[in-house]
Formats: structure tokens, C-alpha cells, sequence
């Protein structure tokens, strides 16, 4: 009961602020314009992350106590300081040497204050315990590195809110499940939050999250995924909670920004690109060319997220020496599949299209003739 009226209280503060948001930022033409690399086609609030940390936020106050929140006090001061560096980038655009400044210091209050780490690859490759500066190094990139994946996908309506739906979904039953209360509250907290969001971002968008939001969510995502990660790597052999491959069931938990952010980085480094050159060649985009709308695109690849926690649970026994390889092929086999199914798709749309010039086009001598009611009211002649 109490887990439904944590998720029920969150949804409805979410549910309820968002139009006061929308409204308000209409008046102030606070908008995101259509054109560019954008896809959406009309002028569109952004920054609805406010509403959503906003509610965060609110909500920990009122389900947690003061020794649950102490414990996740640097976890929730890390967010909101990520919070900030998303608004202002929204407001004004920061470069991407200040969004990492910012970035940085939120991962290390999260890292050095709550000791937060990737401490081990639990047998992995030979690998146990980790020396404590290798530890450290491991766990910035990652959470810095996921933390924009995440934002990366956040290219449509509905997207980023189902992944992230999901991730928390899945970390709030096993965070409850292992006693590890202030998480699991957070991560129920979360759900609510973001399904209230969802509700508005559905195509056709009402607002999106802005980066506001995505850097948020990609953040505290990368921060949970961690947290699992080690405390499920580290916990006894005999507890039912726990799975045998800690690093493959986090990479399945991220699987789509982390498949997504390497496949675009892959493409454009053999195209002789940046890396960080923006495109359209995006998981998402690709899906979109293949004919699918917002909504299908996103229940798609919540679908596939759905299927890799799936995993997760069917190779619970297994350890990372079969899971990871089996993880990592999956997801590169779909991907190549979606690659040559995209591929005969556009190729079949462009054979089938009629032609736009043509050398036997013979031009036409052609007069328009107006209705006669609209040229007698115009006083226009055919003359």
C-alpha cells in the first residue's frame, strides 16, 4: 500500500503541476522552435525536467524520514546540482567544457560523499577487488558517460520517459526487495514522477524535458545502475535477490542509450567525423525512416529494453563470463539487423516514389481558372 501511495503521490503533484507549466511558458514564448536536426513540427515548451525534479524532490520530503533521507542526502544534492546545469543550459547554452565542470562535481559528491563506486568486476576476467584510484576513474567515466547517452536519446516524444520508466520500474522492486529503503523510495518516486511527465510528452508532445530533465534522469539513472551494480556484485551467493552477472545485468538496465551512443560514435569516427558531430543517424531516426510514428518508435524500443531485463532474469544463474557476451551480441545483431531492414525499407520507398523530374517531362501550357463566385467577390477578371 505504502509503495502505491509513493508512486500515486509523485504522479499526481507531476500530473497536476505540468499544465500549470505548459501554460505558463506558452504566455512567455518559452519554446522550443521547429527546424534543423529537430523533428518535431511545432513550437513546443521544453524544460518540463522543472516539474519533474520539482516533484522529486517534493515527494522525498513527505515519504521519507530523516534517516532515510541523511542517507540519500548527497545522491539528492548531486540531482539537483545537475538540475541546475540542465536549466541553465536550457536558458543559456553552456559549452561543453562547463556542462562536464558541472557534471564532474555532481559525480563526485556522489562518489567521495556516498561512496558510490564500481569497486570491484566481481570475478570478472580475474578481477576482484579494485585498486581505490582505478575504482574511482571506472566510476566517473561511467556515470559521465551514461549520463549523456541518456540525454542523447532524448530525441523524440516519448522516448526518454519510457526508458527511464522501465530502469526505475526494474531498481525499485530489487532496492526494496534487498532492504535498501531511501533507494528504493527514490527510484518509486521516480516512476511516479516520470509517468506523470509521460502523460504530456506522449506524441504529440505537449512539452519535452528539455536538457533540464534528460541530464537529470541520465544522471540519477547512472547513479542507481552503479549502485546495483555493486551491491548486487558484492552481496552473499545465496541471497534469492541475487544476480550472477552484476556487470552484464547493468549493461542490459542502459543497453539502449549505451548501444546507441556507441553505434553513432562507431559511424561517424569511420565517416572521418567528430564523434560529437551532431546527425540524424540515431537508433530512433533510423526507426522513423522505416515509416514508424513517435509512439511506435518508443514502444519499440521500450519493447527491446523490456526483453533485455528479460535477460536478466532468465541468465540469473549465469556469471558475466556468459551473459556479458550474450548482452553485447544481442544487442549488436539487432542493431545490424535494424541497419540492413532500414536500408531496403528507404531504398524501396525511393524506387516506388514517383519521380520528381523526369527527361520526358513535357511542359504544359496551363491557366488556372478561378472559382467564379471567389472572382466576382475578388473583382478579379479572367481576362
Amino acid at each position: 500500500m505504502v509503495i502505491l501511495l509513493t508512486v500515486l503521490t509523485a504522479f499526481l503533484i507531476g500530473f497536476l503541476s505540468m499544465p500549470v507549466l505548459i501554460g505558463a511558458f506558452k504566455k512567455m514564448q518559452v519554446v522550443d522552435k521547429p527546424g534543423g536536426r529537430k523533428i518535431h513540427k511545432n513550437d513546443t515548451p521544453s524544460m518540463g525536467g522543472i516539474v519533474i525534479v520539482m516533484t522529486v524532490l517534493l515527494t522525498l520530503f513527505i515519504w521519507l524520514d530523516l534517516k532515510h533521507l541523511v542517507e540519500i542526502r548527497y545522491v539528492v544534492a548531486a540531482l539537483a546540482l545537475m538540475f541546475f546545469v540542465g536549466l541553465r543550459d536550457d536558458l543559456v547554452e553552456l559549452s561543453p567544457i562547463q556542462k562536464l565542470s558541472g557534471q564532474f562535481v555532481a559525480t563526485f559528491m556522489v562518489v567521495f560523499m556516498s561512496d558510490i563506486r564500481i569497486s570491484s568486476f566481481y570475478g570478472f576476467m580475474g578481477v576482484y577487488e579494485l585498486p581505490l584510484v582505478v575504482s574511482y576513474i571506472i566510476t566517473f567515466i561511467t556515470i559521465i558517460g551514461l549520463t549523456n547517452s541518456f540525454n542523447l536519446i532524448d530525441g523524440l516524444d516519448g522516448l526518454a520517459g519510457t526508458i527511464s520508466l522501465l530502469t526505475f520500474g526494474f531498481l525499485s522492486w530489487w532496492f526494496l526487495s534487498v532492504e535498501m529503503t531511501s533507494f528504493g523510495v527514490l527510484s518509486l518516486v521516480l516512476m511516479g514522477s516520470v509517468l506523470a511527465f509521460l502523460v504530456f510528452n506522449w506524441h504529440p508532445a505537449k512539452i519535452f524535458m528539455g536538457d533540464t530533465g534528460s541530464l537529470s534522469l541520465g544522471f540519477i539513472l547512472a547513479v542507481l545502475t552503479i549502485l546495483f551494480i555493486d551491491s548486487n556484485g558484492t552481496m552473499s551467493s545465496v541471497s534469492p535477490w541475487k544476480f550472477n552477472a552484476p556487470i552484464a545485468s547493468g549493461v542490459a538496465l542502459m543497453i539502449v542509450p549505451i548501444y546507441d551512443t556507441t553505434r553513432i560514435f562507431a559511424r561517424r569516427i569511420r565517416r572521418g567525423k567528430s564523434p560529437f558531430a551532431p546527425d540524424k543517424n540515431h537508433v530512433h531516426h533510423f526507426l522513423m525512416r522505416m515509416g514508424l510514428s513517435h509512439d511506435k518508435v518508443a514502444v519499440t524500443l521500450g519493447f527491446i529494453k523490456v526483453f533485455f531485463i528479460a535477460l536478466i532474469f532468465i541468465g540469473a544463474q549465469y556469471n558475466d563470463y556468459v551473459m556479458l557476451p550474450l548482452i553485447v551480441g544481442t544487442a549488436l545483431i539487432c542493431g545490424a539487423r535494424l541497419d540492413v531492414v532500414t536500408l531496403k525499407k528507404v531504398k524501396s520507398i525511393a524506387k516506388n516514389s514517383p519521380p520528381v523530374l523526369n527527361g520526358k517531362f513535357k511542359r504544359t501550357k496551363h491557366k488556372p481558372v478561378l472559382d467564379e463566385r471567389v472572382a466576382e467577390h475578388m473583382h478579379i477578371s479572367d481576362n
